[in-house]
């Protein structure tokens, strides 16, 4: 049987960064008493590693205002920053595309680590590749902030195969952060073999498939007024009932085996590779009990060839953007 699942901690590249097997993604929390205490009963619960953006404001994409979810993370971990390895991004912003030159980031760190109120960021992606910067003089900069213990391990977002090789040549790249599931497997055909070879962590983040994979949307009814549906095809028309049937065979198996959809689908993200740590969302602290609970699934060769018959790869109607 694969029991990878049962451990509590996963490595992340090769330098020794370590995190809770699931972690957290806070983009979706608005700043309120209701978040910190999600955040900090996810702390108690186990979780270690806490993912936001300078990008992202409250609830996301809603109200947009750089540094707003930083502040929600850093004012929820005050007292407890050592039980916890924070995340955050750069390099995208509202009306200029995407920024990687080294000015940008510098002021960038400085922006997020004010935000944050942290004398460091513990992992620091670049949000997306900025075609217009050499990704060789990114990392460079990048690497001088190590030096300087602005930040301690850099990370790569949607970044193609060949951005992540010269990057990785200047400087070891800890974790690479794209979107991976049940639902979206774009990452096996090339991404997911070449972070294998190199040690390079990867950390997916809608894990459950933006909520089709929690078992919980079965209508256009049942999507948060707050997070922007509309922009992606899976939820359009045709699409959506097609992948509302194909969620609920999902569904069917975790119900034979007596855990939630969720916990399925985590639990078999996690078995695609040791060095997978999906930081799935929410804003509740009930639902981030349960996605912690895919750390006691079990899955065997026959179960994950039972799931791989039922949705195959390739199941989700529609693209992921």
């Amino acid at each position: 049987m694969l029991t990878n699942q049962s451990l509590q901690k996963r490595k992340l590249g090769n330098e020794g960064l370590e995190v809770s097997a699931i972690g957290l993604g806070t983009m979706t929390m608005p700043d309120n008493q209701n978040s910190i205490s999600a955040i900090h009963g996810a702390l108690d619960q186990g979780i270690t590693l806490f993912d936001t953006a300078d990008l992202y404001g409250n609830e996301g994409f809603q109200q947009q205002r750089f540094g707003d979810n930083e502040k929600l993370l850093g004012k929820a971990l005050k007292g407890r920053r050592d039980e916890a390895i924070v995340a955050t991004k750069f390099g995208a912003t509202h009306s200029h595309g995407y920024k990687g030159d080294p000015a940008y980031i510098k002021k960038s760190v400085d922006a997020s680590l004010y935000s944050l109120g942290l004398n460091h960021i513990d992992l620091y992606y670049q949000h997306r590749y900025d075609p217009h910067t050499p990704i060789e003089e990114t990392v460079s900069t990048l690497a001088e902030l190590v030096k300087l213990g602005k930040i301690r391990y850099i990370g790569l977002s949607e970044a193609p195969v060949e951005i992540i090789r010269r990057a990785h040549a200047v400087h070891p790249i800890t974790a690479v952060q794209t979107e991976y599931s049940l639902w979206s497997r774009d990452v096996e055909d090339e991404i997911l073999p070449f972070l294998k070879d190199m040690k390079i962590g990867l950390v997916p983040y809608s894990p459950l498939g933006r909520g089709f994979l929690t078992g919980n949307i079965q209508r256009a009814e049942d999507l948060s007024e707050t997070y922007p549906h509309q922009m992606y095809s899976r939820f359009q028309g045709d699409n959506f009932a097609k992948n509302v049937k194909a969620a609920s065979l999902i569904k069917e198996i975790a119900d034979q085996k007596g855990y939630t959809t969720a916990q399925l689908s985590l639990a078999w993200l996690l078995a695609q590779g040791d060095q997978i740590v999906p930081i799935p969302g929410s804003k509740r602290l009930e639902r981030i009990q349960e996605n912690y609970g895919a750390l006691k699934v079990i899955l065997t060769k026959e179960d994950l060839a039972e799931i791989e018959h039922i949705v195959p790869k390739g199941s989700a109607s529609g693209s992921r953007f």
